[in-house]
């Protein structure tokens, strides 16, 4: 059989469903701010434990009968993966990271911060940029190089006009950035390497949350009923975005993702600025501006080198 036969492109239909998939998931992370705002009585980071907790719970429930199918490699890819080092030690590093993307996007949701949330993602394409010249010594053409110079800008004009470095943004920005680049290093399909991060995070998710229970201090000590059963859903809110992303990356062209993925941060602003009406005055938008003009410059850097290198190429035949 050739290679050919191996690499069939998608249906139309596949095609509409992974679209589909990719929008769903964009829009639940867009929305996330008003699901976990309803828990606001909860510590922040009691939540994230919670949120480790019963995502773990979710996937130990959904894995079994993914692997039962044969998909993801099944259980013999897995077991191999349980029982490889060197896959723990890479995700424990990406469970850290992901720790604190959480902390710091549960921490803005909880103190009023959404916008500056909605920022953090918004910076994370172009943090990844950074962190692969610095780190895999990538190399940026001139457009790009302005295209982060100007959202640089942005997050300098929001710190001067805010008194203080968006911190929270910046926090969201390299954490979730740093995760993508040890994300990197795996090869274990996206739903198995989140229990895997699940997994290094739980212990220590059900020692606290048992120590804060077992003091009367838990939030499912005293809560309502509703609160109780939206920290259980936190898990499933938590990982239905991430297997429609993944349905979607195996259908849909990456460009098209990388365009995608603009959605939620703009569902967070809409919300942090018009649902939460958190203030945004005249500096803060111009600093989104800059941002927005950053990442636009950025993504048409592409077509405007293949652009340049096609005059050039007609110049020098002239």
């Amino acid at each position: 059989m050739n290679a050919s036969a191996n690499t069939t492109a998608p249906s139309p239909l596949d095609l509409r469903f992974g679209f589909f998939c990719a929008i769903a998931a964009h829009t639940l992370w867009g929305l996330f701010p008003i699901y976990w705002r309803q828990l606001g009585q909860v510590d922040a980071t009691e939540l994230v434990w919670h949120r480790i907790l019963w995502s773990f719970v979710m996937l130990c429930m959904i894995l079994p009968v993914v692997l039962r199918k044969g998909n993801l490699g099944g259980y013999q890819a897995f077991v191999t993966a349980v029982r490889t080092p060197k896959v723990w030690a890479v995700y424990s590093l990406a469970a850290v990271m992901i720790a604190i993307n959480w902390l710091a996007f549960l921490w803005a949701v909880k103190n009023n911060r959404v916008l500056e949330a909605s920022l953090g993602y918004y910076i994370n394409p172009l943090m990844n940029v950074m962190l692969g010249v610095v780190v895999l010594g990538e190399k940026l053409g001139r457009i790009q190089w302005v295209a982060v110079a100007v959202a640089a800008v942005g997050v300098l004009v929001m710190s001067i006009a805010g008194g203080t470095v968006p911190w929270v943004s910046l926090a969201m920005a390299s954490s979730f950035a740093f995760y993508g680049l040890i994300k990197k290093k795996t090869h274990l399909p996206a739903i198995v390497g989140l229990w895997f991060e699940m997994a290094v995070l739980v212990l220590p998710a059900v020692l606290i949350i048992g120590s804060r229970s077992v003091s009367g201090e838990g939030a499912m000590i005293g809560s309502t009923s509703a609160v109780k059963m939206m920290l259980i859903g936190g898990g499933l809110v938590t990982i239905t975005p991430l297997m429609l992303f993944a349905a979607a990356v195996r259908r849909v062209n990456l460009s098209t993702i990388g365009i995608l993925q603009y959605i939620g941060p703009t569902l967070q602003f809409i919300v942090g600025a018009f649902v939460f009406g958190e203030p945004l005055d005249a500096w803060r938008i111009l600093g989104f501006g800059f941002v927005w003009c950053g990442l636009v410059i950025f993504l048409v850097s592409p077509t405007l080198r293949l652009r340049l290198a096609s005059k050039q190429v007609s110049l020098s035949r002239n």
